[in-house]
């Protein structure tokens, strides 16, 4: 399990027959016997995960870190908040995801099979493209963000509403579309908040940043 050390960095235990997978250059500092070797396979996701990050001009290159000890990280001073799976499904935006255990599986999911065309809206309005990484299983992640990240419970009966350049992640049973205050071709040259919300419905949690800058 991930140690939260403060609002910028976080350790991460090294466990002999194990693997970590971090965003390259976020090794801050490490104890023990480690090692970290460029993932040239962008990560368990393999060519197909690394592919889908390249069309969406979000490759996010990995680093596979093994060995016995601990690792600290943390990226361009950005805030960092540890998430622990427990057989659920992460939805983060590859470039916001700090390191993972290798025990979660990774892919890469396109956003538009998430709301159809109002996914892809939501892909342009955020300037991160169409496809998020997705975690599964258990084990623990560090995500990053502006401000600091505040987590939001999302039930059946009470659908969250976020500005989409202050989402972060979201977990659990949840769909997720973009609605417009003006009409969608318009709306796609704005990337505002105040054109944008991204609706959030089912059971789950959504985590947001409290600054709206992209990383």
């Amino acid at each position: 399990m991930f140690t939260q050390i403060n609002s910028k960095m976080v350790e991460a235990p090294v466990v002999p027959g194990q693997r970590l997978f971090s965003q390259r250059g976020a090794m801050l500092a490490y104890r023990g016997q480690v090692t970290f070797t460029p993932n040239i396979m962008g990560g368990q996701g393999g060519i197909g995960s690394m592919l889908g990050r390249r069309i969406a001009n979000e490759d996010t290159p990995l680093m596979t870190v093994e060995g016995s000890g601990s690792a600290m990280f943390g990226h361009g001073g950005h805030h960092t908040h540890v998430i622990q799976l427990t057989g659920d499904t992460l939805y983060v935006e590859a470039d916001r995801l700090l390191v993972f255990e290798g025990s979660l599986q990774q892919s890469t999911m396109f956003m538009g099979s998430q709301g159809g065309l109002r996914g892809i809206i939501r892909g342009q309005a955020t300037g991160q493209g169409l496809f998020t990484t997705t975690l599964t299983g258990h084990g623990s992640a560090a995500v990053l963000a502006h401000g600091g990240v505040f987590e939001i419970p999302i039930t059946p009966d009470r659908p969250i509403h976020v500005d989409p350049q202050a989402y972060v992640a979201h977990r659990g049973e949840v769909r997720s579309k973009v609605s417009t205050a003006i009409g969608w071709r318009e709306a796609v040259g704005r990337g505002s908040g105040e054109a944008f919300q991204l609706e959030l419905t089912g059971n789950g949690t959504v985590f947001v940043q409290a600054s709206e800058e992209k990383l």
